[in-house]
């Protein structure tokens, strides 16, 4: 039984150590002045949404021994935005719905990364509609843009599904346009 609890008190551990990591990496001012993702609550949750994906999209590819890991995560990254709903002091009636709302978005979001990362045709358009919203990005920001997804998803998948549920996720370094 102490080993159980052991082992559940680790993953937390791990899963609080990624969730942080995709926190750090969403909030480096790089991404919002070198690629012009607006410094907004939407641009914020887009490029959390984004890092998540990027990390999950890696775990999947050892879904058999991620699986729990990843699902864990997904649930630290919600929980985390309902709490900062409620930091905010919507009310609770609406928190629910709006949090319903956000992982609709996070799942459209999943489907038009991952279409991006098979098309390369498909992921600038991905990224003006989502990560850019109804800001309009220069050419060079998507193109720039669109070179830091493909640099992150190479970093992820470099690092093993071991290290990445232990929370040492490394993205790659960042790079001035």
């Amino acid at each position: 039984m102490l080993v159980s609890l052991l082992r559940r008190r680790e993953r937390r551990r791990a899963v609080r150590n990624a969730f942080g990591r995709i926190v750090e990496r969403a909030r480096d001012p790089f991404l919002y002045a070198e690629l012009g993702v607006p410094d907004t609550l939407d641009g914020r949750f887009e490029l959390l949404a984004l890092h998540a994906f990027l990390v999950l999209s890696r775990l999947r590819r050892d879904h058999a021994e991620t699986a729990g890991f990843s699902q864990a995560l997904f649930d630290a990254m919600f929980a985390d935005l309902d709490r900062g709903l409620r930091e905010m002091g919507v009310a609770d009636l609406g928190v629910g719905r709006r949090v319903q709302a956000m992982a609709r978005g996070f799942y459209g979001r999943i489907a038009a990364y991952e279409r991006g990362l098979v098309d390369a045709d498909a992921l600038v358009p991905a990224l003006r509609r989502n990560l850019y919203g109804t800001v309009h990005p220069t050419p060079t920001q998507l193109v720039a843009a669109a070179a830091y997804i493909r640099d992150q998803v190479a970093a992820l998948v470099g690092q093993s599904a071991a290290s990445l549920m232990a929370g040492d996720i490394h993205f790659a370094l960042l790079e001035a346009t």
